[in-house]
């Protein structure tokens, strides 16, 4: 199985941490936020598709040609147009019949709900949040299913949320999302939401998710992933 991995943003809102670092390159625990990810796949991951973007050249540095035995192979996304034509850029690398992982490369899963919605496409890792109204926010069907995904709304209906980890298969493809009315932005929910009107999209719920957006965040993180290492020891 391909996993893509999208890292091309610039980190705004975690300046000025990023001004000469990318995001995923950011330390967290000891070591960069991508490595936390690409340690999380499970082995049934044997590529990497990475999309890049705002100094992609330190990240093709730090990962090389083989990253953490994974094959690597990159994109450059050049304009901020969103994380589904970010995706759209890796589809050259894609098999059109076979399921692919997708992540963000800045947030953190527990490995047993990534390898439990790879194993089961399409799917969506999806967590409970007090403040849904920034992010995708899902509606489910009788069956759990994914009924419907809203992007950032105004009036919340529900509050779970589509985290950072998908299956997908390259079906996704056909559903061309509008550009969102607060940014202009082509967004992978807004695909989603059409795909779920004709597909079954899987969702596996996780307590464990570390969205990292800004420098608190990942204060927050740090002492989250130090609290659980001492839990452990």
């Amino acid at each position: 199985m391909k996993a893509v991995i999208l890292a091309a943003g610039e980190g705004v809102r975690m300046r000025p941490l990023t001004l000469t670092t990318p995001k995923p390159l950011l330390h967290l625990a000891g070591k960069p936020l991508l490595k936390h990810i690409v340690e999380a796949l499970p082995p049934t991951v044997s590529e990497l598709i990475i999309v890049v973007g705002y100094r992609g050249d330190q990240i093709k540095n730090y990962c090389g040609n083989e990253f953490l035995g994974h094959a690597v192979h990159y994109v450059t996304q050049n304009e901020r147009t969103g994380n589904y034509r970010a995706l759209e850029l890796a589809k050259p690398f894609l098999a059109p019949d076979e399921p692919f992982g997708l992540f963000f490369a800045d947030d953190l899963i527990d490995r047993a709900s990534i390898a439990k919605c790879l194993s089961r496409p399409p799917a969506i890792v999806a967590s409970r949040v007090a403040h849904p109204e920034r992010f995708g926010v899902i509606t489910l069907n009788a069956d759990g299913t994914v009924e419907e995904i809203v992007e950032k709304p105004k009036v919340p209906h529900s509050n779970l949320v589509t985290t950072s980890a998908y299956a997908l298969t390259c079906d996704i493809f056909r559903y061309q999302p509008t550009p969102h009315p607060l940014n202009g932005e082509f967004y992978l929910a807004t695909a989603l939401a059409q795909m779920a009107r004709e597909y079954s999209i899987a969702v596996v719920e996780t307590k464990f998710w570390i969205p990292i957006g800004t420098p608190e965040d990942l204060a927050r993180a740090e002492a989250i992933l130090k609290e659980d290492q001492t839990a452990r020891s």
